[in-house]
């Protein structure tokens, strides 16, 4: 009845059918859908990705902007400097000039860096000079480019902490003066809000991160500093080998501090070379007075230093010896030990030692 043109065998596909025969089953407008819904899941995998991208990138500033590395501009007016004491010596800046040029010509390379405050404003952790050469632009000129300024702003920290990072930052400076040091420390002291009982708690905390020996310059100079601070002009020129003898040459005569005061007393107008000269004298005089003539021994040679080591329990002890003088170094903060401990170990090191020929000794 009807003619039906059947395919050739081989043309008929057996088993799974291919990619191409469904193709021809489901026609062009099927092959589109499939196609454009396998783009869409495509694209939308795209989206996700970049979401949780943009979420981690999202977090990450806020971290490093809590944390002081994203750089903002600031206004001037909203920068608060009292929060803490500055060691900055009083006065004008004789390189504030040169600064300000530097600004003036090629930008703020080293941003300075603050601390939120509740109010909206921020308090200054580093960079005293920076602000004031920003702020002294600012009224010269009147640009509005120095009416704000970079900085980096963290979350407010404690106060120990605040003084820390100001104090490390200054500690690089060439210009800081160790009169400079022992007077911020006394001020940290006398701060009723840091609870710190005397100058030595105060250059343990903000010098921290200062050599032991530096530290104890430090604190001959805030010494000095509490006995002479009302008769010294120029503090912060004193050499600090002249200012850690004079402070031991006072602890050894307070009756000299007198003689000093009276010097100088009698040169009002003296400049920084003259007051420095003036003390100088002292040092000589009183060394002059108290030398004594040197007598050649007879006897026993005198042997070459000796030097070893010692295990205690924070590591290893280094030590040296020689005619008359003993050295030891030893991780460990000797000024937080207690004096009586202290005196006490000394005393039993002394008496348990004696020279090898002479067991009178001592």
């Amino acid at each position: 009845m009807f003619d039906i043109d059947l395919p050739a065998m081989e043309n008929i596909p057996v088993g799974e059918d291919t990619d191409k025969a469904q193709e021809k089953r489901r026609g062009p407008m099927a092959a589109a859908i499939s196609e454009n819904a396998e783009a869409l899941r495509d694209q939308q995998s795209t989206e996700d990705a970049i979401r949780i991208e943009n979420d981690r990138l999202a977090h990450e500033l806020v971290r490093l902007r809590s944390e002081g590395f994203v750089t903002e501009q600031i206004a001037l007016s909203d920068v608060v400097t009292e929060r803490l004491t500055r060691d900055r010596k009083p006065g004008p800046d004789p390189e504030l000039d040169e600064l300000k040029d530097s600004i003036r010509d090629v930008g703020l390379s080293n941003p300075i860096r603050v601390e939120r405050r509740a109010d909206g404003k921020y308090d200054l952790i580093q960079g005293m000079r920076r602000l004031s050469a920003f702020r002294a632009l600012h009224l010269e000129t009147g640009d509005d480019r120095f009416a704000t300024i970079p900085a980096g702003i963290s979350d407010a920290a404690a106060l120990d902490d605040s003084y820390r990072r100001m104090v490390d930052e200054n500690l690089i400076r060439k210009d800081i003066s160790f009169a400079e040091m022992g007077a911020l420390a006394r001020a940290f002291a006398e701060d009723a809000a840091n609870d710190c009982p005397d100058v030595d708690k105060a250059v343990s905390v903000l010098f921290k991160s200062a050599s032991y020996t530096k530290r104890s310059y430090i604190r001959a100079f805030a010494s000095l500093l509490a006995m002479m601070e009302k008769v010294l002009l120029h503090p912060n020129e004193i050499p600090r080998n002249v200012g850690v003898e004079l402070k031991r040459k006072l602890d050894a005569d307070p009756g000299l501090i007198g003689q000093i005061n009276k010097a100088l007393l009698v040169e009002p107008d003296r400049d920084s070379a003259r007051e420095v000269s003036i003390l100088r004298a002292f040092l000589v005089s009183e060394n002059t007075a108290v030398s004594k003539p040197k007598v050649e021994t007879v006897g026993k040679p005198r042997r070459a230093k000796i030097t070893f080591q010692v295990t205690g329990r924070a590591g290893i002890a280094k030590c040296s010896a020689s005619s008359g003088r003993i050295e030891l170094r030893y991780d460990l903060d000797f000024t937080r030990v207690d004096r009586g401990r202290l005196e006490r170990a000394v005393a039993a090191l002394i008496e348990d030692l004696w020279e090898e020929e002479d067991l009178t000794h001592g």
